[in-house]
């Protein structure tokens, strides 16, 4: 079985579809007979915009409160390329918060999800 990561990545609210979408597009969120799986959970996104920087919300020097979505989903470890630049490209954001990491989907003593 491939080695598999997870993607978390933070969304204002009404652009989590779109960004939930392309990730499933380009290979994330597999799971044996099902695509596209997810899970997202609501909170509140903070920060300050900086000179220099171009904000889709809010404005530079004034501290600003978004509803955000946190979106994860796991995909193959040789589709990182694929599912960090569809999350980028569909993310409003100029510089998107998120990470990805290892994971380990084994089951202890037996077999893999896909095996």
């Amino acid at each position: 079985m491939e080695p598999m990561d997870c993607l978390v990545i933070y969304v204002p609210t009404v652009a989590a579809q779109a960004v939930r979408q392309a990730i499933g597009d380009a290979g994330a969120g597999r799971l044996g007979n099902y695509s596209h799986c997810s899970f997202s959970a609501e909170g509140t996104g903070r920060f300050t915009p900086l000179p220099g920087a171009t904000p889709a919300i809010g404005a530079v020097g004034s501290p600003e409160e978004v509803p955000e979505t946190r979106i994860e989903a796991i995909y193959p470890r040789s589709r990182r390329s694929a599912v960090v630049n569809a999350a980028l490209a569909a993310h409003p954001y100029e510089t998107p918060a998120f990470m990805t990491f290892a994971i380990d989907v084994g089951v202890p003593g037996g077999a893999g999800p896909a095996d």
